[in-house]
């Protein structure tokens, strides 16, 4: 399936996004080794509810421009999300953000608390969880990048951690694998994913905002996977505890990709969600 559907120029780079539905503002944000596909069964049900929902592919990402030389950092990207925001007409937006779109998550609220009406974190990075330790491991054994490696070898590697991020492994095979290690089917691909995604994989993006999570006021839940192997629910806790009158819903049977583990849930969290009063 393919979710979006325009790209437009922000910031001097194209962002291919989609823009549909009428009524509060939603902006979805996407994680790592990923892209907006992986909120195909939660976008239009969430429009259809009654919402305007913006996605889209962050820089480096999916559709959207791999600009050589470009911050892609999730501190970059914290930027751009307003530039977006802006070209688009969006004033205050309920913010859902899954992975390091949750690390943009946070340091957007944080640095715009006005535009932000409500933060769900679905099994974000947070405080030093990231890299995990397999990720890592992998950054450790490849300091020259992924453009050397043969696609088969890319593949691979993509296929082993991106069957890490479900706890039904067999969610993660056949066209819905394909589209994952879609983006990076190609030599500029296989250069990219480092240079824009794996590059930076640094928690001092989240660190250094940890002591301010207290700071913020809008509504937020903390959506989480119980069997995620990559950010373990210990930190979803931590965030919680952190994060005034946040509440935390934990799903069993579920991994990392909780939209691909359980799509219904997630849906029926964000629409009970997005009708929480506002302080």
């Amino acid at each position: 399936m393919t979710l979006l559907t325009d790209s437009l120029v922000v910031d001097g780079v194209r962002l291919a996004y989609r823009d549909r539905g009428r009524g509060e503002p939603v902006v979805f944000l996407h994680g790592t080794p990923s892209h907006s596909y992986e909120w195909r069964d939660v976008v239009p049900r969430v429009e259809a509810a009654g919402f305007r929902v913006v996605t889209y592919d962050l820089l480096g990402y999916g559709g959207s421009e791999r600009p050589v030389g470009r911050d892609t950092s999730v501190a970059a990207q914290t930027d751009l999300l307003g530039h977006l925001l802006d070209a688009l007409g969006v004033g205050q937006v309920n913010v859902v953000a899954h992975d390091i779109g949750g690390a943009i998550g946070q340091r957007f609220a944080l640095a715009r608390p006005e535009r932000v009406r409500r933060l769900m974190l679905i099994d974000s990075v947070s405080y030093d969880s990231w890299p995990s330790a397999t990720w890592r491991k992998i950054i450790d054994e490849n300091p020259e990048g992924f453009a050397s490696m043969s696609q088969d070898e890319l593949d691979a590697l993509l296929t082993r951690q991106l069957r890490m991020t479900v706890a039904d492994d067999s969610l993660m095979t056949g066209d819905v694998l394909g589209a994952y290690l879609a983006p990076h089917q190609s030599a500029p691909g296989r250069a990219s994913f480092f240079e824009h995604q794996v590059r930076h994989y640094d928690s001092r993006y989240t660190e250094e905002i940890s002591d301010r999570l207290g700071q913020l006021t809008m509504p937020v839940r903390i959506l989480w996977g119980e069997r995620d192997r990559w950010q373990p629910v210990r930190y979803a806790r931590r965030l919680r505890d952190a994060i005034p009158h946040a509440d935390l819903v934990v799903v069993p049977e579920a991994g990392h990709f909780l939209m691909e583990d359980a799509p219904e849930r997630v849906v029926r969290e964000i629409g009970d969600f997005l009708r929480t009063p506002l302080r």
